[in-house]
C-alpha cells in the first residue's frame, strides 16, 4: 500500500549566535510598486501603477540617494570620524541623512527652510540632528547658500554630500529604483513620470529604464510656478539648476498645479485608501495628463514614484478645505 509523506510543519530555530534579521540601513529599498485601482478608472485602457517610497525606514525615496552619497564618502575617505555630515534639505533627505548619521554614529547638521512642515522638523530632531533654519520665502536655494557658506569657512569639520551636485545621487535610482520597477512590471512599463527636485530620481531612472527599453517614454515635472506647495520639487526656470540635471533625457517635461494635486491627495485617500503626500499626489496628476494623450485604444503602462506618506503634512489646512 502506497504510502504518503506529510511535510514537516516544524519550524527550526536558528543557531544559537546566528543573526537574524536586517539592520535598519539593509531595509531601503525593493519597495513595492502599488497598482491604482479607482482613481485612474477615467483611463480603461492604462495602468497606473506609483512606487510606495514611505516603506523605507525614513520614510521617504531619499533614503535611497542619501545612503549612496554617504556610502560614496566613505569609500573616498572623505567622510571620516569627527566630521559632520552637512547639507540643505527641504525635509526628507535631512531625515535620510539624520537616521543614516544616527545609524552610523555620526552628527548632522542641516540648513533647512523655515517653510518645511511642522513634523519634518520633529522627526529630524527626534534623531537628534542640527537644525539651521534659513527664510522660507527663498526656498531650498536659500539653504544651499547658506551650507556653501559654512563649508567654505572651515571645510575640514564637514562631509558635503550637496546632493544637487553629488553623481551618487542618481546612481543610486539607476542602480535601484529602475531595475526594481523593470521587474515589478516584469518589462512592461511604457512610461515612466517624476518629479524634478534634485532630479536624482528622474534622472537615474530614466537613465537605466532607456537602456532596458529605449521605447520607454520619460516625462519629468515641475510645479507651474515658482511659489507653489510641493515639497522638494524645483521651478527649474527659476530655481538654482542641480548640477546633477541632465534636460536631454526628458521625453516631455510637464508643469503641475498644487491646487489640483491637493484634489486629488483627498481622492487617493478616500478613495484607494492611500495617505500620502502633495508631492505623491501631483506625481500623479501628471501621470494623468500624460494618459490624455495616449489614444483611447492604446494600452499603457505609466509608472511613477510616491515619494512619501502624508504623514509629515497632517497638520496643513489643505485637509479641513473642501
Amino acid at each position: 500500500m502506497a504510502t504518503t509523506e506529510r511535510a514537516s510543519t516544524k519550524v527550526e530555530s536558528p543557531p544559537i549566535g546566528a543573526v537574524v534579521g536586517q539592520s535598519v540601513l539593509e531595509r531601503i529599498g525593493n519597495t513595492p510598486l502599488l497598482r491604482l485601482e479607482r482613481v485612474g478608472s477615467d483611463f480603461p485602457n492604462i495602468q497606473f501603477s506609483a512606487k510606495a517610497e514611505w516603506f523605507n525606514p525614513g520614510g521617504s525615496v531619499k533614503d535611497r540617494p542619501a545612503l549612496g552619497m554617504i556610502r560614496a564618502g566613505l569609500n573616498s575617505g572623505k567622510l571620516a570620524p569627527g566630521k559632520t555630515i552637512v547639507d540643505a534639505t527641504s525635509g526628507n533627505t535631512g531625515i535620510a541623512y539624520a537616521m543614516i548619521g544616527a545609524a552610523l554614529g555620526y552628527p548632522v547638521k542641516l540648513f533647512l527652510p523655515h517653510s518645511a512642515s511642522h513634523e519634518r522638523k520633529r522627526i529630524l530632531a527626534a534623531y537628534g540632528a542640527e537644525l539651521v533654519m534659513t527664510p522660507g520665502d527663498e526656498g531650498t536655494d536659500g539653504a544651499i547658500r547658506r551650507v556653501r557658506e559654512l563649508v567654505a569657512a572651515d571645510p575640514a569639520a564637514y562631509f558635503y554630500p550637496d546632493q544637487y551636485s553629488n553623481p551618487a545621487n542618481w546612481q543610486a535610482h539607476y542602480r535601484g529604483t529602475a531595475n526594481e520597477i523593470w521587474e515589478q512590471t516584469s518589462g512592461k512599463i511604457t512610461h515612466f513620470v517624476a518629479a524634478l527636485g534634485t532630479s536624482g530620481t528622474f534622472v537615474g531612472t530614466t537613465r537605466r529604464l532607456k537602456e532596458l527599453n529605449p521605447a520607454i517614454r520619460s516625462i519629468s515635472l515641475q510645479p507651474d510656478g515658482p511659489w507653489n506647495g510641493l515639497e522638494g520639487w524645483k521651478h527649474m526656470p527659476t530655481a538654482l539648476r542641480p548640477e546633477i540635471y541632465d534636460d536631454t533625457l526628458a521625453d516631455e517635461n510637464l508643469e503641475v498645479s498644487t491646487e489640483q494635486s491637493y484634489g486629488l491627495l483627498k481622492r487617493l485617500a478616500r478613495e484607494e485608501g492611500l495617505l500620502v503626500s502633495p508631492s505623491a499626489a501631483a506625481a500623479l496628476l501628471g501621470c494623468f495628463a500624460v494618459a490624455k494623450k495616449i489614444p483611447p485604444g492604446e494600452h499603457a503602462s505609466i509608472v511613477t514614484v510616491f515619494a512619501d506618506s502624508a504623514s509629515k503634512y497632517l497638520s496643513e489646512r489643505f485637509w479641513d478645505e473642501d
